[in-house]
């Protein structure tokens, strides 16, 4: 599929209308969905509406933006009005919001095509695509390998194209581990930069929406629809959104002012030779490209993944309480009085992932225990914070892998839910500290699967992340290629 560029110019010039755009996209997703699983729910009827709409403006001579006509995959945690949203858990399976998520209503005004509501981990959480109650989303490179998660839905849409972009949610890496494991790009933004009203709660002090596209450029047209200030949103933040699309040059100019660190401790044990070569490249390119590479420390990084699975559990387990049967989604039928209806509902909707995550969450904060390990996170945490301060002090941009792996096998992990944390490793300081990071393609390994190269910048650098990603890709080849479907 073409860019959102691309498809733009084809539109206004008349020379494909959007409903064929779109009937395209449907007709792809019918052919290899039952391959690839990517969606829960595909809304064609509301597809083909919305993109008749874009060719009834521009019949009508009207002016179009970028995005309008332009087959998008939504993640199943955020809420669209009149249309399920199951968080991919049984106990939201009956689920239909009444009202829209600020984003999606965005998208929606830009003339958007919503083509589905995309496959993920049950609540976010995972880092496979396997712990959804419905389906596996399968990886387009190999079908016998996981697409990463939890938004592995959307990751896989974007690199099939079965849509041309897609939104996902980043707790601890959930955008940016499934956009290495599929070779397509994943932006993380800052905190607050875009809104979550609308989307379902996992862990609510990391929780953030991104985009995935097949090029840099998609991505940046898509998180310039999505950010921006909203009220409903208490942690939404009110400064000014660049135009990060309009900035986007291949090179770094003047050279040796830009400054990109490699974070030392996130090479050597753990990390597979072959991401570590394809990193290691993709750094000389940077600096071919007229960067200044330093190395840089960042001392408490490797604590994240234990600060993260005290903290995103305890906001979990408050999170999650409201699922008891009483307002809205699943209910339990066997129940003969109020406490078995809450345990039975909560036993028999939630899957084996989430029960682990709200025990954990549960025991972090009750008595006795609240000091010794949720507030000890807490302290970690402004640790590693101080720890990106003291290094952007340094330099503008920092690197290094978004996964220690590419895909695993499907299955591989499920039995081992300490090995299957290890994912997210390079990923969760990034959102303990509330800033942007984005993943794109920087080579592959020997069985053919995608690398991810990961770039954090300082709050509110978004642009400057995308400029860097930009003269990257644009001087490799690696976002041309594409998975052979079989």
């Amino acid at each position: 599929m073409v860019s959102i560029r691309e498809l733009h110019e084809q539109l206004v010039k008349k020379e494909r209308s959007a409903v064929e755009i779109t009937q395209e996209a449907l007709e792809r997703i019918q052919a290899l969905e039952p391959k690839l699983h990517s969606f829960l729910c595909v809304t064609a009827e509301r597809a083909l509406e919305q993109a008749g709409t874009v060719d009834a403006k521009i019949a009508a001579g009207e002016q179009i933006g970028l995005l309008a006509g332009i087959p998008v995959g939504i993640k199943d945690n955020l809420c669209t009005k009149g249309i399920p949203t199951t968080c991919g858990s049984r106990i939201l399976e009956n689920f239909v919001p009444p009202y829209e998520s600020t984003v999606t209503q965005k998208l929606a005004d830009a003339g958007a095509v919503m083509v589905g509501k995309t496959n993920l981990d049950e609540f976010a959480m995972g880092s496979s695509t396997e712990n959804s109650a419905y389906q596996v989303t399968a990886n387009p490179w190999d079908l016998s390998r996981v697409p990463g998660g939890s938004s592995g839905g959307s990751a896989a849409a974007v690199a099939a194209e079965e849509c041309v972009v897609a939104l996902g949610s980043d707790t601890g890496g959930s955008i940016r581990q499934p956009a290495s494991f599929c070779g397509v790009v994943g932006m993380k933004p800052t905190y607050g930069l875009v809104s979550r009203y609308g989307l379902v709660a996992y862990a609510s002090s990391l929780d953030q929406i991104g985009p995935f596209g097949n090029t840099v450029e998609d991505a940046a047209i898509l998180l310039n629809a999505i950010a921006g200030y909203d009220p409903k949103d208490s942690t939404s933040l009110k400064v000014p959104i660049p135009n990060y699309a309009a900035s986007l040059k291949p090179d770094f100019k003047p050279r040796g002012q830009l400054r990109i660190g490699i974070i030392k401790e996130t090479f050597g044990e753990g990390l597979d030779s072959v991401v570590e070569q394809a990193v290691t490249k993709a750094v000389d390119q940077l600096q071919s490209l007229g960067a200044e590479i330093h190395i840089i420390s960042c001392p408490r990084f490797r604590y994240g993944l234990p600060t993260y699975y005290i903290i995103a559990p305890s906001e979990a387990s408050a999170n999650l309480a409201r699922y008891d049967g009483v307002k809205y989604g699943y209910r339990a039928a066997d129940a003969d009085n109020l406490l078995s209806m809450y345990t039975r509902t909560r036993a028999t909707g939630f899957g084996t992932e989430v029960k682990r995550r709200i025990m954990i969450g549960t025991y972090a904060l009750s008595a006795g225990y609240y000091d010794a390990y949720y507030l000890k996170a807490q302290k970690v945490r402004t640790l590693i914070k101080q720890d990106f301060e003291r290094a952007f002090g340094k330099v503008d941009v920092l690197v290094c892998p978004t996964s220690p792996t590419t895909a695993f096998k499907a299955g591989e992990k499920t039995t081992d839910p300490l090995s299957m944390y290890l994912n997210d490793l390079m990923t969760i300081p990034v959102n303990l500290a509330g800033l942007p990071s984005l993943s794109l393609p920087c080579g592959f390994d020997e069985q053919g699967l995608p690398i991810g190269l990961q770039l954090i910048g300082n709050v509110l650098r978004e642009d400057q992340l995308f400029q860097v990603a930009h003269a990257y890709e644009q001087s490799t080849n690696w976002h041309l290629r594409k998975p052979q479907i079989s």
